[in-house]
């Protein structure tokens, strides 16, 4: 395993517990309370980093717009629609959801200028992906539970908002990434301030335990992290980068099983495992290994 894979992995574990971490913090907070401190911290450990490592933070004043929009499609929206969901959804199943990323990353990137070409395995793997969407909402459907099917489909905007993310990051080659991560981080921060402020206020009664999730989800979670997995992103590429969320979704199932003691019927299982087939065909290296 070479060492790009490596840290694919271990960020894989870290991302599955995030989820965790919102569902602490959502007994605290309001949903786009999480979103805008995640950011927030996160924020503050880039410019942190530029600081101690004595890199400047300076960009060409017309790239601004576009790293405003790399902050709202990669961080604001989905860091706001993670918490949103999962209070109608188990942690296990948002995980599950967010590992429909490479099947939303070969779908936009096939359609953006200059971006990877879908095969034929990668269409396959499209379509299982979205199977696994249809068997994640058969629950729902039955019962008649309307919110566990908004909650599902609000959290589907987050796979679409990292795609488009990492298919705009091509336009800053000539940046460092981890001074663009930086300035993202931070218009996502600056954009949900006010939404948050006019919708939610300002938070009080804080537990101790809610400041220590918080600190963990943005400063190693999502600030070093998010550094670390752009570092990578330009000699790995969009499809690599995203199978991290072949390990989150694991991650996240079993803290949801063994520290909230949530529960997943078989049509959660068949979810993942049709979203896990859908990503191997994607990565493509099992099946043409077979076929050669």
């Amino acid at each position: 395993m070479d060492r790009d894979w490596i840290i694919i992995v271990v960020l894989g574990i870290a991302w599955g517990t995030t989820f965790f971490f919102n569902e602490m913090l959502l007994r605290d907070l309001g949903p786009l309370s999480i979103s805008l401190s995640r950011v927030g911290i996160a924020a503050a450990t880039c410019w942190t980093y530029l600081i101690a490592t004595g890199q400047s933070g300076r960009v060409p004043p017309v790239a601004m717009l576009s790293l405003a929009v790399m902050g709202v499609s990669m961080f604001a929206v989905p860091f706001s629609v993670f918490p949103i969901g999962q209070q109608y959804v188990a942690t296990g199943v948002a995980g599950i959801i967010n590992a429909l990323t490479p099947v939303m990353v070969v779908v936009i990137s096939h359609m953006w200028p200059g971006g990877e070409r879908a095969t034929f395995l990668k269409s396959l793997g499209v379509v299982a992906g979205f199977l696994g969407i249809v068997f994640l909402t058969i629950p729902a459907f039955q019962s008649g539970q309307s919110t566990k099917i908004f909650g599902t489909l609000v959290i589907l905007a987050a796979p679409i908002g990292y795609a488009i993310g990492l298919n705009w990051v091509r336009r800053f080659s000539g940046i460092p990434m981890s001074v663009v991560t930086t300035w993202a981080f931070t218009f996502a921060a600056l954009l949900l301030f006010p939404i948050v402020l006019l919708s939610e206020g300002v938070p009080g009664g804080i537990q101790l335990t809610s400041w220590v999730s918080m600190l963990l989800l943005g400063v190693v979670l999502t600030g070093i992290s998010f550094m670390v997995g752009f570092a990578i992103l330009p000699r790995a590429g969009a499809t690599k980068t995203s199978s991290v969320t072949f390990i989150a979704p694991v991650s996240a199932l079993l803290i949801g099983w063994w520290v909230l003691g949530e529960r997943l019927g078989p049509a959660h299982f068949a979810g993942m495992t049709a979203i896990f087939l859908g990503l191997l065909l994607i990565d493509g290296r099992l099946f043409t290994r077979k076929l050669n």
